[in-house]
């Protein structure tokens, strides 16, 4: 059997009691935290142009986006929440993978279990299907699809949301490994936005998601797609990885290693490449700000992948030209963590950019190139801020905080989504039963408290 057609059969075959109480937890976690991003997202505006286009565009009434009523198509509601739950780039990242994996699996998952009138039971395991799913193809080429340019998470996302659309469905092997194969040809997203601080990489989510949902419903409708799409001469790795690839990898391990544990939820707003420095930061000067002008220096230890995204070139990431562009400059975020204490949603703000102390300070950040045998991701943190009276302090840190070393509490996880949504009594009923995800008879409990929190918090 090929990649796609095990891959096919496991997500089809896949039971609730199949799936350990942990990743049906770890699952909840993360949707939790995608809806919460969501919200932000939309509170913010920082996708409207996308969401103008899913409405005008509309559809058959099928499903409604997250904090809105009207319903859309199943794939124009995918389109819409992929949008959204990336929008701010404060979505969770497996860093193997290095995806953004709710961003593509809750989309395809609310959009097609509300055409469906799925139980959340059904939809928390087609969720567990897409976390595995985009987790391994992204993973199987380790970076290979960042260093060819392209986004992971929309090369890997459209097969995940793929397969959520065909278990929520119920389309069986032959038909889901048809689809899957029609995903692959949809696989992309550049990563030319780092040359120019554009936004387009908050697209790639909702493109992929709307992809897969449509890949699914053209095999139900008798479409063909290759069943080699993985592991052909001309398929997925060999022609979008720059890297060697495993493509047995997608589907080692399938059931009894869970890769939906080894998501790590973001506690900064920004790109996951440069969070372990962030953390290094804090540790060596916890609850500290520091005036920009008596820092003389500082050196930050990156991984070389990272380093290609957060770091280079260096002119460019001391002086961000756009708020998103911020987000993937690990020196000017460095610095603004100096200065602020800390790194929020309103450090990423137009005004917050346009602060010369936070540049110059910027310009400062020299980067120690340091290989590793782990993933970009995953990578230890190491810092060392040497100030203008002749002091230093410095600190290291093993991992980011939120992966599965060092996860998020509970309470840490309820005070970024209330942060997120706003507290009010509707996002806290909301809190509650995305968590109990599995007791809902539906999705439409879900999809009116998005709406009210929205409207409670515009």
């Amino acid at each position: 059997m090929t990649v796609a057609g095990e891959l096919a059969r496991w997500s089809g075959g896949l039971r609730f009691e199949d799936v350990p109480e942990a990743v049906r937890r770890a699952a909840a976690r993360q949707l939790l935290d995608g809806v919460g991003t969501a919200l932000a997202a939309r509170r913010l505006g920082a996708v409207d142009a996308g969401l103008a286009l899913a409405t005008g565009l509309g559809g058959p009434p099928e499903a409604a986006p997250l904090g809105a009523r009207s319903r859309l198509s199943a794939p124009m509601a995918a389109f819409a929440n992929g949008l959204l739950v990336h929008g701010l780039d404060f979505d969770d990242t497996h860093a193997d993978g290095l995806v953004h994996a709710t961003a593509v699996v809750l989309p395809a998952a609310f959009a097609v279990g509300s055409q469906l009138g799925a139980t959340g039971r059904d939809v928390l395991t087609a969720c567990v299907a897409g976390y595995e799913t985009v987790s391994r193809v992204g993973a199987a080429s380790p970076y290979g699809f960042h260093a060819r340019g392209l986004h992971a998470t929309q090369v890997a996302g459209v097969f995940s949301a793929a397969v959520v659309a065909a278990r929520l469905a119920g389309l069986g092997t032959d038909t889901t490994t048809h689809a899957l194969g029609i995903a692959g040809s949809s696989a992309g997203g550049l990563l030319e936005f780092l040359a120019a601080g554009a936004t387009t990489k908050q697209l790639h989510p909702g493109s992929a998601s709307m992809s897969g949902v449509m890949a699914a419903r053209l095999a139900a409708l008798g479409a063909t797609g290759p069943a080699t799409v993985f592991e052909g001469s001309r398929g997925l790795y060999a022609a979008l990885s720059e890297r060697p690839a495993d493509p047995g990898a997608v589907v080692r391990g399938l059931g009894t290693t869970w890769e939906s544990l080894r998501i790590t939820t973001k506690p900064y707003p920004s790109c996951q490449l440069m969070h372990a420095a962030l953390d290094a930061i804090t540790a060596a000067l916890p609850q500290a700000t520091v005036k920009a002008d008596k820092v003389v220096s500082v050196t930050v230890d990156v991984h070389p992948d990272g380093s290609a995204v957060v770091c280079t070139p260096a002119r460019d990431k001391a002086r961000p030209r756009t708020a998103y562009d911020a987000k993937f400059s690990l020196p000017w975020t460095v610095a603004a963590l100096l200065v602020d204490g800390s790194v929020s949603l309103d450090t990423y703000t137009d005004a917050s950019l346009d602060r010369p102390e936070i540049a110059e300070l910027a310009a400062r950040v020299r980067t120690n190139i340091v290989p590793g045998a782990m993933s970009a991701a995953d990578a230890p943190g190491r810092v060392e801020v040497r100030f203008a009276d002749g002091s230093t302090r410095a600190a290291a840190v093993p991992h980011s905080r939120g992966g599965p070393e060092a996860p998020l509490s509970d309470a840490e996880l309820s005070a970024k989504f209330l942060g997120n949504t706003g507290d009010s009594g509707a996002a806290r009923e909301l809190l509650d039963r995305v968590l109990r995800l599995e007791d809902e008879p539906d999705l439409a409990a879900i999809t009116e408290l998005s709406a009210r929190a929205a409207e409670e918090h515009p």
